[in-house]
């Protein structure tokens, strides 16, 4: 590489850092990805959770709780029945933010700290919905009235776990091999339930430009933890070079779907 080209290329990756911490300092509310609209994008899924939602949402007639409901973009587009539907959150800045924007709705939320322990009372639920959140096996059967409907999609104990691993190296999240549609059906059977319908799928997720990696990483911090650009920054730029060769930069996901029915 002559001497033109290694001070384009050190203009280049101060560019790029640049940018990268830009991206790094973004502010994030509620669970809304528009920042990265067109920046990056997945294979989608074999199944449609929003379908399934909407599908038991038009056949129940009792309360309605959508479990981990985070900025409530996801429970709002379902336009749910006022009066009878419940929100949990733990987040703090999310909790805020539902606290103003539910009531105009008839949506009443409850601010959770623990998974062990639900502020709803026994049976008084006839559909959970839950996307994406911890719960408790047994507060679901707890809270759900007999033959009330659980539907649930889950980020498996795989997701983005070799990028994870690239990045940060002994200090990536570690895998949980046991979190699976498989371990998590066979616990809720045991549970008392039955299985109506179960998938699993590894989509591939492609991130269009460096920085919407960074974006995404600095908000996953359980699956990124401690990364920084400044920790990460020979790595990004290695991320850099793949993507001129290849377009994107691909990581893996893990998704699985259960619907199950108390007995």
């Amino acid at each position: 590489m002559g001497t033109d080209d290694l001070r384009r290329h050190d203009t280049g990756s101060s560019e790029w850092k640049q940018s990268w911490l830009q991206e790094e300092r973004c502010s994030f509310k509620g669970w809304d990805f528009s920042a990265l609209s067109g920046r990056m994008e997945d294979d989608g899924l074999p199944w449609d959770y929003e379908a399934a939602v909407r599908t038991y949402m038009n056949n129940n007639e009792g309360a309605l709780l959508d479990m981990g409901t985070g900025g409530g973009e996801f429970l709002l587009s379902l336009s749910p029945p006022p009066g009878r539907t419940y929100a949990t959150e733990a987040y703090p800045p999310n909790v805020e933010l539902c606290r103003k924007l539910f009531p105009p709705h008839g949506i009443e939320l409850r601010q959770v700290f623990s998974d062990d322990s639900l502020p709803f009372e026994d049976h008084s639920m006839e559909l959970i919905i839950n996307r994406h959140e911890a719960f408790s096996i047994q507060e679901v059967k707890r809270i759900l009235k007999p033959g009330g409907v659980f539907v649930t999609q889950q980020v498996g104990g795989r997701n983005n776990r070799t990028l994870s691993e690239f990045l940060l190296g002994d200090e990536a999240a570690p895998v949980d091999e046991a979190f699976n549609v498989e371990q998590v059906s066979d616990e809720l059977r045991s549970s008392g339930f039955t299985i109506v319908q179960a998938d699993e799928a590894f989509p591939l997720l492609k991130f269009k430009d460096v920085g919407a990696l960074v974006y995404f990483a600095k908000i996953m911090e359980w699956e990124f933890p401690g990364f920084s650009v400044e920790k990460c920054y020979d790595r990004l730029c290695l991320l850099q070079e793949q993507l001129a060769k290849t377009g994107y930069i691909g990581s893996m996901e893990h998704r699985f779907y259960i619907i199950a029915i108390k007995a």
